[in-house]
């Protein structure tokens, strides 16, 4: 006799919601309405006969219960989901146009994409590393991760993040600027700010109190590597993300100040919510948010 399961697509909407962290980002992954999707996790919640989620205004947060069911389904639905494509597999290669800023690909993608391509081998990635990928959506790319303050609320979006501002300098410049921020010192100094993130800069004068500051130049780069090198070599202080700093593994550089600064910015996955229906897509979205990339 097979024992009665619970609702798959019940099961799937669960498992959404806990990845995205958001009843509205999972409910627009799924192509369906807010009240849909609460019917499927009611559904769950009435087959379990236990709450899942604590309802706060618009926030879900898992209980004990939801945990552990959780942490019981979720592999066994991953490892079906991946059976399942194994099967349809046609063997033909899929493709996908993917925008990724080449700090983020060297650093955080990269490394990665032999996981994604043991999964599924006949996913092939063609990468756009120019600017402006949000209006290249639908058009020369399907999708991309993108550094912003927030993403056009017509696409869908991932928030992959949240950052901290660093200043990075070269260790020799680092010591020689020492443990305080000294505003007649600074203001002698170069700083590099990326193109991408010109808000930066404010965030850290005004945390450290510094908003009169006018430095010696302000050099502004497209690239994230060449920032870096050039704060290496000595050439400024760069205006970055600890999270840039610390991927970089360069023993030449160093952070100025232990001061945490809170950045306007976060990496983003976006894409057109119909494009969410393309196979390519979607694997690509589903292993992103199972690897925490």
């Amino acid at each position: 006799m097979i024992r009665r399961l619970p609702p798959l697509r019940s099961l799937e909407a669960f498992i959404r919601v806990v990845r995205a962290g958001s009843a509205k980002t999972a409910a627009a992954e799924l192509a369906l309405s807010p009240s849909a999707l609460s019917r499927r996790l009611a559904s769950l919640e009435e087959f379990v006969a236990k709450p899942l989620f604590e309802r706060k205004h618009q926030a879900l947060k898992l209980t004990d219960d939801g945990q552990t069911l959780y942490d019981a389904v979720a592999p066994l639905i991953d490892e079906m989901a991946d059976r399942i494509d194994r099967m349809i597999d046609t063997g033909k290669v899929m493709r996908l146009r993917l925008g990724v800023l080449p700090l983020f690909g060297s650093q955080r993608l990269f490394p990665r994409l032999g996981e994604l391509r043991k999964l599924h081998p006949q996913l092939h990635i063609d990468i756009d590393s120019s600017a402006a990928a949000e209006t290249k959506l639908g058009d020369t790319i399907d999708a991309a991760i993108v550094l912003s303050e927030g993403p056009d609320v017509t696409l869908h979006s991932v928030r992959l993040d949240h950052n901290r501002v660093y200043a990075i300098a070269s260790r020799q410049l680092a010591e020689e600027l020492g443990s305080r921020p000294d505003m007649a010192l600074l203001s002698r100094q170069t700083f590099l700010v990326h193109n991408d993130l010109p808000a930066s800069f404010e965030a850290w004068k005004r945390t450290l109190h510094l908003e009169a500051l006018e430095p010696a130049a302000i050099d502004h780069f497209d690239s994230g590597q060449l920032i870096l090198e050039a704060a290496a070599q000595g050439l400024g202080i760069a205006i970055m993300h600890d999270d840039h700093f610390s991927r970089s593994h360069d023993p030449r550089l160093a952070r100025v100040y232990d001061i945490e600064v809170d950045s306007p910015y976060s990496y983003w996955f976006v894409c057109r919510p119909r494009a969410l229906q393309s196979r390519p897509v979607r694997l690509f979205h589903d292993w992103m948010l199972k690897a925490g990339l």
